[in-house]
C-alpha cells in the first residue's frame, strides 16, 4: 500500500499572518509530495511496501538514505499539518495537559523557553520536538538533523514526537527570511493544542 499525500485540515491562506499562503502551497505541494513520491519509489516492490511509516521509520537505519530521509519527510510532515490551526480557532492549552506540562518541565514558561531554544539551537535544517519518552512515557524536548526524528533508532532522545516545529528555512523563509526566532514565536499562536494532547494520550496507551 503505497503513501498519499494528506488532504490538509485548512487552507492554505488559514495560518496568516503567522504561515503565509505561497509558503504552505510550496510546503505542501512541493517538499510534502516530494518526500511521498520518493518513499513510494523506494519501497515499491520490496517487503516494506506494506509496512506503516511508523513500522518503516524504527527500521530506516537498515535501509538506505532515500528511506530514511523520505519516510521521515513523510512522517514529520503528516504530523506538522495536523498539529496547526487557523488562529480564528484556536483554543487554548487544556488545564489538564498544562499540569502534565508542568510536571515535567517546572513550569509552562520554561517548556516554551526549552522548546523555544531547542528549535533555535538547531544548526541547520532540522526539527525541534515535544515527546513521550519509550522508557519511562515522560514528556522530554529534543531537536533531530534533517528529517530525522525520534521514532527512528539512535535517536538522541527516542520516543514519540506529539508536537514538531519544522525549522527547516523552506517552512519560514519566504516570510521571515533569516528570523528563525520570529517564525518560532508566532508559531505559539497557531498550535492546536486539543490535537498535540490528543497525540500524547494515543503514545502513553501504545
Amino acid at each position: 500500500m503505497l503513501f498519499k499525500l494528506p488532504k490538509l485540515p485548512y487552507s492554505y491562506g488559514d495560518l496568516e499572518p503567522y504561515i503565509d499562503r505561497k509558503t504552505m502551497e510550496i510546503h505542501y505541494n512541493k517538499h510534502h509530495k516530494n518526500y511521498i513520491d520518493n518513499l513510494n519509489k523506494s519501497i515499491c516492490n520490496t517487503d516494506m511496501e506494506s509496512l506503516s511509516i511508523e513500522e518503516i521509520l524504527r527500521r530506516s537505519h537498515i535501509e538506505s538514505s532515500i528511506v530514511k530521509n523520505n519516510s521521515g519527510g513523510v512522517y514529520n510532515h503528516n504530523l506538522f499539518w495536523k498539529i496547526l490551526i487557523p488562529s480564528s480557532k484556536f483554543v487554548d492549552i487544556s488545564l489538564k495537559f498544562k499540569e502534565l506540562l508542568i510536571d515535567n518541565f517546572g513550569s509552562f514558561d520554561i517548556f516554551k523557553k526549552k522548546l523555544h531554544d531547542s528549535a533555535m539551537n538547531k544548526f541547520g535544517s532540522g526539527w525541534a520536538w515535544l515527546c513521550v519518552s519509550n522508557n519511562e512515557k515522560k514528556l522530554i524536548i529534543c531537536n533531530t538533523s534533517n528529517q530525522d526524528n525520534p521514532i527512528m533508532y539512535g535517536s538522541d532522545c527516542e520516543g514519540i514526537p506529539i508536537l514538531g516545529i519544522d525549522v527547516w528555512e523552506h517552512a519560514y523563509y519566504i516570510k521571515y527570511q533569516n528570523r528563525r526566532t520570529d517564525y518560532i514565536y508566532n508559531f505559539w499562536k497557531i498550535i492546536n493544542w486539543k490535537e498535540v494532547e490528543n497525540n500524547y494520550y494515543n503514545a502513553i496507551n501504545n
